[in-house]
């Protein structure tokens, strides 16, 4: 029986895919966790075989989570769960150590699958994202240009960005520059659409 937890915030989406996963005559669902923080106490004392984390999650995020089980309970692979089908976010999954990475609009039998292969110690990953990660290119973007979008993707101008990163608004604004140069994008407004959609501002 491969031991399941399962972290997933929205209650309608964790009851279902309880109910689904139950359904399967190997899989047992032996702890569920609404928020991020939940998740390596939850492992800790029900030592699952496989976590199914959803990425975006309260609390900390479904990568810091899947670092932390990788680390302190190494015994429990991680598969995420994302709606976010981003070359970068499945980069960042699997430098976090995730096993692997599915798409929440998989049918239901694609998921027990992808369960039982990465409790195998196999590694699964959507075919077309895999595709996409390997095409697409690196970001080309500075540590501090990513902050400094990062920032401005709140609504920040930047005098505000300046003071948040004790920065000279001149400073801040050639960031922004090389940002928009960097992405071939129109404008700021472009740059961090362009940056979100790759996965590089998480």
């Amino acid at each position: 029986m491969i031991r399941i937890l399962l972290a997933e915030d929205m209650h309608m989406v964790r009851g279902a895919l309880v109910v689904l996963l139950g359904l399967e005559p190997d899989i047992e669902v032996v702890a569920e966790a609404e928020n991020g923080n939940q998740i390596l106490p939850a492992a800790q004392l029900h030592k699952p075989d496989v976590a199914v984390v959803d990425i975006d999650l309260p609390g900390i995020d479904g990568l810091t989570a899947t670092a932390l089980l990788h680390e302190h309970v190494p015994t429990c692979r991680t598969l995420i769960l994302t709606s976010l089908g981003r070359p970068g976010t499945l980069r960042r999954a699997l430098a976090a150590r995730a096993a692997g990475f599915i798409l929440k609009d998989a049918p239901p039998d694609q998921l027990a699958e992808a369960i039982r292969k990465v409790a195998a110690g196999d590694r699964v990953i959507d075919p077309q994202l895999a595709l996409a990660a390997w095409d697409s290119a690196e970001n080309p973007l500075t540590r501090r240009e990513v902050e400094v979008l990062r920032i401005a993707a709140r609504g920040a101008d930047a005098a505000e960005i300046a003071g948040v990163l004790f920065l000279s608004v001149g400073t801040v604004r050639n960031y922004l520059t090389n940002a928009v140069s960097k992405l071939n994008a129109r404008n700021r407004v472009d740059a961090i659409r362009i940056a979100e959609e790759a996965g590089w501002l998480q």
